[in-house]
């Protein structure tokens, strides 16, 4: 007997280390934290060419994240993933395509959480890519681990991924995107953007000021990690104001509630040292963690 209780107690040991092997908790893992990190890594790579609107690269970063979507069976919202739009910036003339996904709700199938992140960055300038580890592969990778998680667990509303184009070029993909869609069946944007690199180990979120129930969900929010979320930059304490800084904000201009979690700028931001080799893995998880905890927390109890 004594030989079996050893063995049981070496494999239950096991488990605990292989699910607190990243996050140094006993808790399971929410989803798959290396693939997490592998989905920034590859985004990030220079094969992506800096994923600038229009560009090949840009074209190469939208058909891996399609990909990524049908490898966890999550179907286009609509038709189609690519959502074709086209505009005009200073004088030059772009076609661009959001991605839009979905996982349909099981008690709120007609009301939507749109879950968002762009995939556009700045490109080739000066014949040096800007990656974009941080801004913003680190977001759209965490519409994988979110959509993951969500495919196992269902969600009681209908939960739309969007990966939005053009950003960096004034917000276009989510200015489209909130003006050619039933606004009465929007609930809430959680816009992700610069959520990996942290040397403070912060993580802030804006946009509870402007609802009182999220301000209370906020307020009540158990941390699962040992990395900070803050309130803040959202014009309260004299930081910048971020309240528009984001895919967010064609959002809170339609009146719809919004959560916007990132990071303070950085010395890589909007530069060609924004590399994968520096952001902070273990923040970058438990970001992805606290965000999807916040999820799951609105998602059941609602507005």
């Amino acid at each position: 007997m004594k030989f079996y209780r050893i063995l049981l107690f070496t494999f239950v040991a096991a488990i605990g280390c292989a699910q607190s092997k990243t996050t140094g908790s006993s808790e399971p893992a929410m989803f798959d934290e290396d693939q997490l990190l592998e989905h920034a890594r590859v985004l990030s790579s220079d094969s992506f060419e800096g994923r600038a609107t229009g560009e090949r690269g840009n074209d190469s970063a939208r058909a891996y994240i399609i990909t990524q979507f049908k490898k966890l069976k999550v179907n286009p919202f609509n038709a189609t993933y690519e959502q074709v739009f086209s505009f005009d910036r200073t004088g030059v003339a772009y076609e661009a395509k959001n991605i839009l996904a979905e996982i349909r709700g099981t008690k709120f199938p007609d009301t939507y959480i749109v879950i968002s992140a762009h995939q556009d960055h700045l490109g080739i300038r000066n014949g040096k890519i800007y990656n974009g580890a941080d801004d913003n592969a680190s977001g759209v990778s965490a519409l994988f681990s979110i959509a993951e998680y969500l495919i196992e667990n269902p969600p009681n509303h209908t939960v739309i991924f969007a990966s939005f184009d053009a950003e960096e070029l004034g917000l276009q993909g989510s200015k489209y995107f909130v003006d050619n869609i039933d606004k009465e069946k929007l609930l809430l944007n959680i816009n992700m953007d610069m959520i990996s690199r942290s040397a403070k180990n912060e993580l802030y979120v804006v946009g509870s000021r402007y609802h009182k129930s999220l301000k209370r969900h906020i307020e009540a929010f158990k941390n699962p990690t040992d990395s900070k979320l803050l309130v803040g930059h959202d014009g309260t304490d004299g930081k910048q104001d971020w309240t528009h800084s984001s895919d967010h904000g064609p959002f809170y201009k339609a009146g719809i509630p919004f959560l916007y979690f990132g990071n303070e700028d950085h010395e890589a931001y909007h530069s060609p040292t924004d590399d994968f080799n520096d952001i902070t893995p273990k923040f970058y998880i438990n970001a992805v963690r606290i965000i999807l905890s916040i999820f799951n927390t609105i998602d059941v109890s609602g507005l």
